[in-house]
Formats: C-alpha cells, structure tokens, sequence
C-alpha cells in the first residue's frame, strides 16, 4: 500500500464490500476491507469530527494486508450517512447506540477498536457505559483527549505559538465569531500545518475529511476548532478511565493538536495502557501509515487470543 500526499493505493486484490443498516429511520453506511484470517478480530473504526467521514481513516486499509479485515462507517449525519438537520437526535446517546445497531447487523462480535480524535473520544465513552461492551478485544484512542477543557486550554497554548499576527487574528475571529476573514484562514491554516496534518499537497482523501465536516459539528463543537461551545463542551471521562478493562493502546503525534500531555493523561488513567508517539501530526495514522499500521497490528494480535 502506497500513502502519500498525492494518492492512496490499496492492494487490488482486498476484498471490499459496501452496505447500509437501518438505523433511526434513516440509514448508516458502512465498507469492509478484506477478511480476517482464522484467530484474527475484525477492527472496527470511530471516525473524527464530529462531522466528518470515514476517508481520512483509509491509510488503515493497510491492517487489511495483514489478513485482518477493517470496517469503516460513517456516523449517522456523515458522509454517506446522510440525514436532516437532526441537532436534538445527534449526540453522546445516539453515536453509542450506532455501535452496538453496527456490531449486530455485522456479526461483530469479537471486534477490536480504533477510535480518532473524536472517534476515540466516542470509544472512551463505549467503553464506560453500562453495561460494558462484550467482545471488544482491544481499544486504540488517536489523539483523543479525555477532557475537552484539557484540549483547549492545549489548544490555546499552541496558538500562543504562532506568528503574533496569526495568534491574534483566531483569538479576534473566535471572539467575535468572525472567522470568514483572510487573516483568519491564513492563521487556520498555519495551524492546521502544524498540528492537523503536514502532508504537502493534502491529498484529496483527507482534504475531504478535514474541510468538509457536516453539520453535526457545529452541533457538537461549534463554528472552530478552538472553542467548544456545542454538546461537546461537557465532554469529560477523566473519572471513568481507571475503570476501563480492555487493553488500551493510546498513539499520537509529536507535533499532535492532540498534545503528548493530553494523551499522556488518557495513558496515565487506564489501567496497562501501552502509548505509542509517531512523528507527525494529529493525522499521523496517515503521514507515517506503515509504521502506524504494523504497531498496532502489533497491538492487536497481542489481544486476539483475550
């Protein structure tokens, strides 16, 4: 498999098979990427956003050389979930009950987790909820925070690091909810660069991701990435995590949106947790693909006879 800032080539010959599962009245997509060899879990993707699709995840399609089968979905309201504007259904409740609808129409019932930004904070919270999840082999959280006050204060603390200029014009353009300006995408985006994904050009299988989020994130998040002011902005599983069983790998990146401190804490909280930190970005599944591939393959096999 060849991931890169221009294309994603996949081998051919994986089997790839596409569908849609009745969910709320309406329909959650989903795509499996090869088959799982005899002892090997399936892995079951989060996607981030929240708001956005699957595509910034299909780096993961390299796992599927290794004889395990990937699955993607994207969450009802995303991509190729599509729904109204739903802002009283999207939430915490609906997203969890999505996973287990998914699981069951799929036959997932020995699975391991991988859960980014937001996805990963979605598989805290899977893993917390009562009654606990069955089956779940392993969990991967990517650059996830376990509290959304931590993220942003980190948050801030990095735009301190940016040209004054370009630290002025976010904190002017949050202010005033004013974001539509030159100066404001040019400080965006600067941060982005740093700290979202580096790759150079973005290739398209991101860029979709990462710029087009839909509607649930405003919902959840809010009009930037740097203040909460949607469902989100109680997000805080920082008392639940040492009660987390299932073995945890926590993976991030050097120069991570997602700080070595916040996933330092989400390490320090669960119980055994192992944590990997790649060079890269907040989308380092995708700079460093190989390398991020084979360690939590790794990872997963070490589990799959749990």
């Amino acid at each position: 498999m060849s991931a890169n800032g221009k294309d994603l080539t996949v081998d051919a010959d994986l089997k790839v098979v596409e569908g849609k599962i009745p969910f709320k009245g309406y329909e959650t997509w989903y795509q499996r990427v090869g088959e799982s060899e005899p002892g090997k879990a399936p892995l079951l993707t989060f996607h981030g956003g929240p708001g956005c699709k699957h595509n910034y995840l299909k780096s993961l399609d390299g796992v599927a050389l290794y004889g395990r089968e990937v699955i993607y979905y994207d969450q009802l309201g995303c991509g190729n979930s599509p729904t109204p504007y739903l802002p009283d259904l999207w939430g915490y409740d609906l997203w969890l009950e999505e996973i287990d609808v998914l699981r069951d129409a799929l036959g997932l019932d020995e699975v391991h987790i991988l859960g980014q930004s937001w996805g990963g904070m979605l598989a805290m919270l899977y893993a917390t909820k009562q009654p606990r999840p069955k089956g779940v082999k392993s969990m991967t959280i990517a650059s996830s925070p376990a509290d959304i006050s931590a993220w942003l204060s980190e948050a801030n603390r990095l735009i301190e690091w940016l040209p004054p200029e370009m630290a002025k014009a976010l904190k002017e353009g949050d202010a005033t909810g004013n974001i539509d300006t030159p100066e404001y995408k040019a400080a965006s985006d600067e941060y982005y660069r740093r700290h979202v994904c580096n790759l150079d050009p973005m290739p398209e299988w991101v860029r979709t991701s990462l710029d087009e989020p839909g509607p649930p994130y405003e919902v959840m998040q809010g009009h930037s990435e740097f203040v909460v002011t949607g469902k989100m902005r109680d997000y805080n599983v920082v008392d639940k995590l040492p009660s987390v069983t299932i073995p945890t790998l926590v993976t991030s990146g050097l120069m991570d949106e997602n700080t070595p401190l916040l996933a330092k804490q989400v390490y320090d909280l669960i119980p055994g947790a192992e944590w990997e930190m790649f060079m890269g970005t907040h989308c380092c599944h995708a700079e460093v693909p190989e390398e991020y591939n084979k360690r939590v393959e790794e990872f997963f096999e070490k589990h799959d006879a749990d």
